[in-house]
């Protein structure tokens, strides 16, 4: 991977923070958003870079960073078995995406399609090992061409397939100017939506720093509080969607956010009027985040300093078990007025949407509140007693593996990180959690009992 600084790095080093503010941007400040650009067009998506294929169904995992729901995202399963003749197709595609000459538009949408489908159905590290820097910089010139958005948004999807399956502290470096480029230039709002979840993916499992981390949120943040109007994509509702998702997948790598907090806090809410669920539901799931965030376990070690009795909680169902709290920061100084908020989402009731659209606001809402009001409370807490065990459910959202059980979602960070992870790896997710063991690092708790409760 060496000679990947050297071949991939024209534009050098991302632009810090700091830089960044120094520049003229027209789009750039929360001023210049206009009131109506609450009134966002629907999320298209990456879905929408090839629209001839979704209204035909032919829709795949090849060009989607979405996840289409909650109960899709619970319940998909791994694909099935196959015998080892993908290997030779896969390093067939691979050669001629490397040797690119004469290649065609169509030849390389193709190769790039078979080459993320392979990766996503399976665990492909040992058959990219050694090519890993010759790939990135021939997915690069695709991203940089963008001689099709079909063609552009197979060589991200394939960028984040590769550091997935086989990660460098190289690719941050290599793929983060171009990647930016593409967000901030692209004519193709499919295509900027695609290179911001490209962006995300890279930064967490690419090799970035800690600044780096915390630089790409700010920079991800701007989007959210210009409606898009940062990256030239006024009104459209796909980017703010991916800015605030891979916001809140970058989030949960940083142990301690204090200092950005309150500012992401007031971006997030702003949003939650937004005319769009998906924008508002995206947006509300970082606010639930943040206050958990913001609380940690009290400890017998916090006996011998001075903690405000005001900042400790514990759960209000007494849960043999679980821990008290203590807040170590204000996630939103305006609390009681996020409260009503969130309270009147809970309860959306409007011809506007549709039944679907507003049985997913009441109930993503009703949790969200609910972990404002108890940190301790993660997704889909529920206080009926299970009359087996004589305790409450808790958190009932868990996700099946195969038959050897389920994991269990207790937590907005791990929520966060298992929808990152199927964004990307679509049906190959539970594949590649079994096999590949940076998935399982970034997730790695122990699964439940196939005999216990599952809202799968």
């Amino acid at each position: 991977m060496h000679d990947l600084r050297r071949q991939a790095l024209e534009s050098g080093k991302t632009v810090s923070r700091k830089a960044r503010s120094k520049q003229t941007s027209p789009a750039s400040s929360r001023p210049n958003s206009a009131p109506s650009s609450r009134a966002a067009s629907r999320s298209r998506g990456v879905s929408g870079a090839n629209s001839d294929e979704e209204e035909n169904g032919n829709l795949s995992d090849e060009t989607s960073f979405s996840t289409n729901s909650i109960d899709e995202l619970l319940n998909g399963d791994a694909p099935d078995p196959v015998t080892d003749a993908w290997r030779a197709d896969l390093a067939d595609r691979i050669q001629e995406l490397i040797d690119r000459k004469r290649s065609s538009v169509q030849g390389r949408e193709k190769c790039l399609a078979t080459y993320v489908r392979e990766l996503t159905a399976q665990y492909a590290e040992e058959d990219i090992r050694g090519k890993e820097a010759e790939l990135v910089v021939t997915f690069l010139k695709s991203v940089k061409a963008e001689s099709s958005e079909r063609e552009t948004i197979l060589a991200m999807k394939a960028l984040a397939m590769t550091v997935v399956t086989s990660p460098s502290d190289l690719i941050y470096e290599a793929v983060c100017g171009p990647l930016k480029r593409v967000i901030s230039d692209s004519a193709s709002i499919p295509s900027k939506t695609a290179a911001i979840h490209c962006l995300g993916t890279c930064t967490f499992f690419g090799g970035a720093s800690d600044d780096e981390i915390l630089d790409n949120m700010a920079y991800l943040l701007e989007i959210v509080a210009s409606d898009g109007a940062f990256i030239e994509a006024q009104d459209e509702a796909g980017p703010v969607v991916a800015a605030l998702e891979e916001w809140g997948s970058l989030s949960t790598l940083i142990d301690d956010l204090a200092n950005e907090s309150e500012e992401a806090a007031e971006y997030f809410v702003e949003q939650l009027s937004s005319s769009d669920p998906a924008v508002q539901i995206a947006a509300g799931e970082n606010i639930a985040l943040l206050y958990e965030k913001s609380y940690r376990s009290l400890t017998e070690d916090d006996g011998a300093t001075e903690i405000n009795e005001d900042d400790v909680i514990s759960d209000p169902d007494d849960i043999p078990g679980v821990p008290k709290l203590v807040k170590n920061y204000d996630a939103y100084r305006r609390t009681d007025v996020l409260k009503d908020t969130l309270s009147d989402l809970a309860s959306t009731s409007t011809r506007r949407l549709s039944k679907k659209e507003q049985k997913s606001l009441r109930t993503n809402f009703a949790d969200i509140l609910d972990s404002v009001e108890y940190p301790t409370h993660g997704p889909r807490y529920q206080n009926a007693i299970n009359h087996e065990t004589g305790k409450r459910y808790g958190s009932r959202m868990a996700v099946r593996i195969h038959k050897e059980g389920v994991m269990k979602i207790d937590k907005w960070w791990k929520l966060h990180r298992l929808q990152a992870l199927r964004r990307v790896l679509q049906s190959g997710f539970v594949t590649h959690y079994e096999r590949n063991p940076v998935v399982f690092e970034s997730l790695p708790y122990g699964f439940l009992t196939q005999f216990q409760h599952c809202v799968c």
